[in-house]
């Protein structure tokens, strides 16, 4: 660097401590920037397994779940319990963090998003009132206390806490007041669940199912189907499970038609209406192949007639060549 010859030993001192600095990078707080838009979808496990969100929206009731041990408590906040639709949230933002740790990127458990991005992303539109639908959402996922034992990457939590810690509206835009950028502090056990890759991959289709009794039957047959070729489990289980405050007869009869309509994701569901059972078949050969030898091994005929019936309907609505 040229320094001028009459310059004074301390003006050349100023001058250098001065350009010496790197400049700062450092994000405001500290805050993860989602921005990543191939971004495939990830839930975290332990959520996917214990009915944290409402199936229906403005439910305020206190509900609890037990079951091998652990004993989950969902208190609603002023404006009900969070639900599964709110969810969406919690997936773009695990997907956003998953992404970024296996692109070497640091994260933090503050994750910054534009609202546009995360309603597109979402499957959403991008009206007024889905902006405002945000701000609730962010409502009542702040609003809805968990109390629980749960274990995450080896540690147990004994409190109660949010679904989301804080959040907040960084930026509107000067025209239409809208929200444009939002930070959430998403809760510590699940940015451990995160940091420990406890998440699974989720299909682009969950976004498209609009029935919150949809999505959770998905996301129960995500987590214990697996990679396993099937799984098979008795309604009453499942109703349990599903977080759901139905009566069992409507539950059995939503079942029949989600398993009849051939839509849920990756899953084929046949429901045997003899043993009160129902049991998801995984897309792929391994998945195929156990269905043929569950045929074969003499299941109720009008089982296999119904499970037919959605083959056939799932197989119709694949593109051709897929």
């Amino acid at each position: 660097m040229f320094i001028a010859p009459n310059e004074s030993r301390v003006e050349r001192m100023d001058h250098e401590a001065a350009t010496r600095l790197a400049p700062d990078r450092r994000r405001q707080g500290g805050f993860f920037v989602a921005d990543i838009i191939d971004a495939s979808l990830k839930d975290d496990t332990a959520s996917m397994e214990y009915p944290l969100f409402a199936l229906r929206a403005g439910d305020k009731r206190v509900r609890v779940y037990e079951r091998n041990g652990h004993r989950v408590t969902v208190l609603p906040g002023a404006t009900g319990c969070a639900t599964i639709h709110d969810k969406d949230l919690w997936i773009y933002c695990i997907s956003q963090l998953v992404e970024a740790a296996n692109r070497g990127r640091e994260i933090t458990p503050t994750v910054r998003f534009t609202a546009f991005d995360f309603l597109t992303v979402t499957n959403r539109g991008t009206s007024g009132r889905a902006y405002e639908r945000l701000a609730d959402m962010l409502r009542r996922l702040k609003g809805t206390v968990i109390e629980t034992n749960i274990e995450t990457n080896g540690q147990r939590e004994r409190r109660g806490f949010g679904l989301i810690d804080s959040w907040r509206v960084v930026e509107k835009s000067l025209d239409n007041d809208r929200m444009v950028a939002v930070e959430v502090d998403l809760p510590r056990w699940l940015f451990r669940s995160v940091e420990a890759k406890r998440v699974l991959t989720l299909s682009r289709s969950y976004f498209r199912l609009r029935k919150p009794l949809d999505r959770r039957i998905y996301e129960l047959a995500r987590k214990h189907c697996g990679e396993q070729p099937r799984w098979r489990v008795s309604l009453a289980v499942l109703h349990q499970k599903s977080g759901s405050t139905a009566a069992l007869r409507r539950f059995r009869f939503d079942l029949k038609a989600l398993a009849e309509s051939g839509d849920l994701p990756d899953y084929l569901m046949a429901f045997d209406a003899d043993r009160d059972m129902v049991t998801f078949y995984a897309n792929g050969p391994k998945g195929k192949l156990a269905e043929v030898r569950d045929m074969l091994a003499g299941r109720p005929h009008a089982s296999v007639q119904a499970h037919e019936k959605a083959y056939v309907r799932k197989a119709r609505k694949r593109p051709q060549g897929a």
